[in-house]
């Protein structure tokens, strides 16, 4: 079946479609893209991101096409229409080809990311596609987020998870000032069973096996040490 004749085949309940976009004449063109099609009604327009929230209040549209450039926080007014409107399905329809901008809309709460330029046909398969509660990127656009996406999840598998509390972080001290576990244990009044303890802990904690990669770790989450005179490691 053919765009034209999909088109032409309206639902029983047409679906509501807020627009908003800083440019008139972008915003009156798209609208009445849609206003000639008999899927969808026209819930209102708005031209910035306090009027997006306000719209989406008032409207309750069951899809809200948003750019990212316009007056006000875009990011939070996705936020709020998405604790306050959950039923409304934020569409982003912006110029910037951004990955780490699609990422904090998609994180936000946007369930679509669709480039101006693109055929028309993007953005009526990502509108059909969210209100059946998928989620759709502009099929240029896909690999470099996919890309955004792995490489996020690198640095957060390569970011050590835990911090450190104050008697782990003056057993760091105690190794980035080159001490053995006998002179931690005296400097901080504990036994040096107990610093081995410690140590064990911390290095389960912070995912080594070795003082060396404890240090290592440690300057990740952000130590002010300096490891020039690292110890080296104790088997006894």
């Amino acid at each position: 079946m053919s765009d034209a004749a999909d088109r032409s085949a309206p639902d029983s309940q047409p679906t509501s479609i807020a627009f908003v976009d800083d440019h008139p004449t972008l915003l009156a063109g798209i609208a009445s893209l849609f206003a000639d099609d008999p899927r969808y009604t026209i819930a209102g327009t708005a031209s910035s991101a306090d009027g997006a929230v306000e719209l989406a209040a008032s409207g309750r549209p069951d899809i809200m096409t948003l750019d990212l450039s316009m007056p006000g926080d875009v990011f939070s007014a996705i936020r709020s229409i998405a604790e306050r409107c959950p039923a409304t399905r934020v569409v982003i329809f912006t110029a910037y080809a951004d990955v780490d901008m699609a990422l904090r809309a998609l994180d936000a709460g946007a369930h679509a990311f669709v480039l101006k330029g693109r055929p028309s046909e993007d953005l009526f398969a990502a509108i059909e596609t969210v209100k059946s509660g998928g989620l759709f990127v502009s099929p240029d656009f896909s690999p470099m987020l996919i890309g955004g996406f792995r490489n996020r999840a690198r640095r957060e598998r390569e970011r050590p998870a835990a911090k450190l509390s104050a008697r782990e972080q003056q057993l760091l001290q105690g190794l980035f000032e080159a001490k053995t576990n006998k002179e931690i244990a005296r400097a901080l009044g504990l036994t040096e069973k107990t610093v081995k303890h410690y140590m064990t802990n911390l290095m389960t904690k912070l995912k080594v096996k070795s003082r060396l990669e404890v240090v290592l770790a440690a300057k990740r989450l952000g130590s002010p040490y300096n490891i020039d005179g690292l110890a080296p490691d104790e088997n006894d």
